[in-house]
This record gives C-alpha cells, sequence and structure tokens, in this order.
C-alpha cells in the first residue's frame, strides 16, 4: 500500500504515539518534505491558539512545531475538553459548538466525522505527507461504533497504520498481540508493523522477544525506541510530577493539581528553572511553604475552586499571604482570586455563582463566547518585561482591580491585575512565564532577583532534535519507504 499518509496508533494512552509523530515531522522535514501533522479527534485540557484563530490540542501544536508549521484548526479538527466525568465541551474546527454528554456525542460523531474528512482532505492538498495520530487505543471495543479516533479514520481514509506499545510499562507483547487480536481482519492487515517505545537496557536481550513477536503475528518490528530522559514535550494532559533535583534552589513554588487543572505546561519553565524548587501538590497532599504559590488555569471553575476548599487550600493561602508570600492566578486561578463566579448558562457545569477566594476586588462571569488570541505585550512589574502568550478562555472579569493591570498589550488592550498590596498577580495570559524577560520580572516579583536565565523555546527545539535523532537511528526507514511514497 503506497500511501502520502501514515497513521500512528497506540496500545495504550501514553504509549508514544504524540512523540513519534513528532519525531517523524521533524525527520521529514530534515529531508525536504512539505509536512503536516493531524489528530482526527483529542480529548485533553491543554490546548493552543491557532494562527488561524481556533483551538486545538497543545500536542498538536507541538507537532506542527516539530514540521515548522505554525499551528492551524486542520491539525487537529475535533478536540474534546472534559468539564466532567461524563461531559465535554466539543470545539469542531477550533470553535466550541456544543457540551455535550458522552452518550449524545456518540450520536453526534458522524457530523464530527465529517469536519474530520474535510480538514485531512485539505491537508493532502496542499502538503506532500500527513503523519496521523490515533487516540488512545484501538481496541476499546466500546468505542469502535462511529470510531472517529483511530481505525474508523484509518479504514475511511484508506491509510496504513503503525501499533507503538510502551515497554517501560512492562507486558509489552502482550499489548501488542492482544490489540491486534481485538481488530478485524482488514484493520489487522491495516497494521504494517510494530514500534517498541522507552527501552533502556541491553537490546541483545529483547531480541528473543522481537523475533517470537514478527514470528507470531508475521508483522515486522520497525524499530525499538529508547527511553530519552528530560524531554521537554508538551504533554496532552499527563503532569510531570517527578521532583526534579536541583543544586541550589533559590526560590520554593507550589500549585495545585486540580481535577480539572488546564495548560500545566503554562508552569514548565518553572519547573524546569535549575533555581527554583517547584512542587506539584495533588489531592491529599499537604502543600508546603512557599515563596510563590500558582493557581493554574482550569476547565470547571467552580467545581475546581470547591476542590481546593475541601482539600484545605483556602487557609493556606491566607497564611501564606499573612507571611509575605506571593501568589499568582492564571486564568481559571486568575478568577478564582476575585469575590465572585458567576455561571449563569451552566457552561461548565450546574448553573449559579460562588463565592471566590475575595483577594482581588473583581468578578467573573461565563459567557458563551470563547475569547481565543495570541498576545504580546509588556509586564508592568516596576521595570517593564517583554511577554508572549496565548488567551483561551470564557470568562469576563470586571471590577475595581481591573485598574492596575498588569500587562499592557501590543493590541492596545490592559490585561490582568496587580493587587493593591503587590503580593497577588493574575492573568488570562496562558504562556506567561515562556518568555525569558517575563519570567525574570516574575522571578524578581517573587524573591529572587538574579536568576539564571531559561530559553524555554531554544530548549523545546534543542528536545525536538534530540527525538528526532534518535528515532531515525532506530526506525526501519527501508520499511518505512516502502509504506510510504515519499521518506
Amino acid at each position: 500500500m503506497k500511501t502520502r499518509t501514515l497513521m500512528i496508533q497506540g496500545c495504550t494512552s501514553d504509549a508514544g504515539k504524540t512523540t513519534l509523530v513528532a519525531a517523524m515531522c521533524r525527520i521529514l522535514r530534515r529531508r525536504g518534505v512539505r509536512v503536516a501533522p493531524f489528530k482526527p479527534q483529542n480529548m485533553a485540557l491543554n490546548s493552543a491558539v491557532t494562527i488561524d484563530g481556533g483551538e486545538i490540542g497543545r500536542a498538536q501544536a507541538l507537532q506542527a512545531q516539530a514540521a515548522g508549521l505554525p499551528p492551524r484548526i486542520d491539525f487537529n479538527p475535533v478536540l474534546l475538553k472534559p468539564t466532567t466525568d461524563s461531559r465535554a465541551q466539543v470545539i469542531v474546527h477550533g470553535r466550541a459548538v456544543t457540551d455535550l454528554e458522552a452518550a449524545a456525542y456518540h450520536d453526534y460523531k458522524q457530523t464530527a466525522m465529517d469536519a474530520v474528512m474535510a480538514s485531512w482532505r485539505r491537508l493532502m492538498s496542499e502538503f506532500e505527507c500527513v503523519v496521523v495520530e490515533g487516540a488512545g487505543s484501538p481496541a476499546e471495543i466500546n468505542l469502535r461504533d462511529r470510531d472517529i479516533a483511530n481505525m474508523g479514520f484509518a479504514e475511511a481514509a484508506d491509510v496504513p497504520v503503525i501499533l507503538v506499545a510502551d515497554i517501560d510499562r512492562g507486558g509489552v507483547f502482550a499489548h501488542l498481540v492482544g490489540t491486534l487480536d481485538l481488530l478485524s481482519p482488514s484493520e489487522q492487515a491495516r497494521i504494517k508493523g510494530f514500534v517498541i517505545n522507552r527501552f533502556r537496557g541491553d537490546i541483545a536481550l529483547l531480541q528473543p522477544g522481537l523475533d517470537w513477536l514478527e514470528q507470531r503475528t508475521g508483522k515486522p518490528v520497525l524499530g525499538v525506541l529508547p527511553y530519552l530522559h528530560g524531554l521537554l514535550l508538551d504533554a496532552e494532559d499527563a503532569i510531570a510530577t517527578a521532583d526534579l533535583e536541583k543544586a541550589t534552589p533559590q526560590l520554593r513554588v507550589v500549585a495545585p493539581v486540580l481535577p480539572r487543572i488546564s495548560n500545566h505546561n503554562d508552569l514548565d519553565p518553572l519547573r524546569l528553572h535549575p533555581e527554583v524548587d517547584f512542587r506539584w501538590v495533588g489531592p491529599g497532599q499537604i502543600p508546603p511553604p512557599a515563596d510563590l504559590v500558582i493557581l493554574p488555569g482550569s476547565k470547571s471553575v467552580r467545581a475546581d475552586l470547591e476542590w481546593l476548599r475541601r482539600e484545605g487550600w483556602e487557609p493556606y493561602l491566607l497564611r501564606h499571604l499573612r507571611y509575605g508570600g506571593k501568589l499568582l492566578g492564571i486564568c481559571g486561578g486568575f478568577q478564582m482570586l476575585g469575590q465572585r463566579l458567576h455561571d449563569p448558562r451552566g457552561l461548565e457545569g450546574k448553573p449559579g455563582s460562588s463565592t471566590g477566594l475575595r483577594l482581588l476586588d473583581c468578578e467573573t462571569t461565563l459567557a458563551e463566547e470563547k475569547q481565543l488570541r495570541n498576545v504580546r505585550g509588556r509586564l508592568q512589574l516596576g521595570k517593564t518585561a517583554a511577554m508572549t502568550g496565548y488567551e483561551i478562555h470564557m470568562g469576563v472579569t470586571h471590577g475595581p482591580a481591573l485598574a492596575h493591570p498588569l500587562v499592557c498589550l501590543d493590541d492596545g488592550r490592559e490585561e490582568g491585575v496587580m493587587g493593591p498590596e503587590g503580593n497577588i498577580l493574575g492573568s488570562y495570559c496562558h504562556g506567561l512565564l515562556d518568555h525569558g524577560e517575563a519570567l525574570a520580572a516574575i522571578l524578581a516579583w517573587a524573591g529572587m532577583q538574579q536568576a539564571a536565565p531559561v530559553d524555554l523555546a531554544a530548549r523545546r527545539e534543542a528536545d525536538l532534535d534530540r527525538l528526532a535523532d534518535a528515532v531515525d537511528e532506530a526506525l526501519d526507514w527501508a520499511t518505512f519507504t516502502n509504506l510510504y511514497s515519499i521518506g
């Protein structure tokens, strides 16, 4: 089967689909191929604003960067953002179109599939090849009917599939053989080979298993990818909670892992900073003393605020501020800092209002039209500092606190809030800490005057190159070339 589209599916979530697609986009770009990433349907609370004014999964924005492209809505035509365990906001071609329970979305899938195929055809008309990422596993029996994310798309588009499994989880051969066995005969024929991800050790010890797998299935192992430590690559949802050892931390920063946390990658510059002791605090954990506390974004702000209260964060924050600590709220976290939160239409849960943390003199009302824009401007923290970011929010915040903005944007708007005592900041700008100047200004405000510079963009590019180098060396490109009309 010769094709200009190749699909990467996984035995499980977090098997390595996102990173393999990103690596292949970077490798093909290096070889002069005009390549685009594509994910038919994504479910994630980490998202990015596209060049054409829409919203897609953050992982697809990373893959676009690997391909040397600005993110666009066709790279991820359907995005689901869960608001509860059974309900999600449905985003089609970059715009929120409805909120549906799981059963109702199942009936909506034909409409979603039309959007998926329209985006794929547009990409095929423009690019030499398209590398597609599946979602979860193709062997989820309860989701097979009207599937648009895995084999449903592969069959409709008539494209070959590579199946990837994570050996670090254990049971890699059972994952691969079991997944293959649960597929229909036509779907089994569509799988052209396997990739094993995150291997560490002596590959000679793995070889008998690889030989058995190929003999058992009649399909080749196309590569065994090494475990790469310390990659900075935007995840769809998984939070890197492992503490990073820092030789000389100068600042202590903590943030709660909210149940519906969104765009937690906002805090990556702090987590990776060599002089910052950054810690995520999960449910049931006692937040430690800190110099700076950050309340991150949320897809269900009122529900996550109630969770914070149940977990004891409200008295902790008051004590933190009383003893001279600093507090930053980003997007949903910013909304929590105000007097009241209003959701009259029930956009993120039951209609109603909630009392905020009452730390800033403002209120927020959720509106149906989502604000989506990329922004540039300057932080107004003493000496001004350049910043870049993006807004993704349905909240409209108003009140006296906005008379003291945090950011002056290049589009003429003033954004965010600086609290009257100088110890609280709030902003709708995701990516606020990505720019080196803005990060240094926030760290100085929090108490670290001479912070080491961190260039997040350069680090991400270097890690994409490192990933591509490893995958390029490990993959059997001769077999890939037989599948692929280019490469």
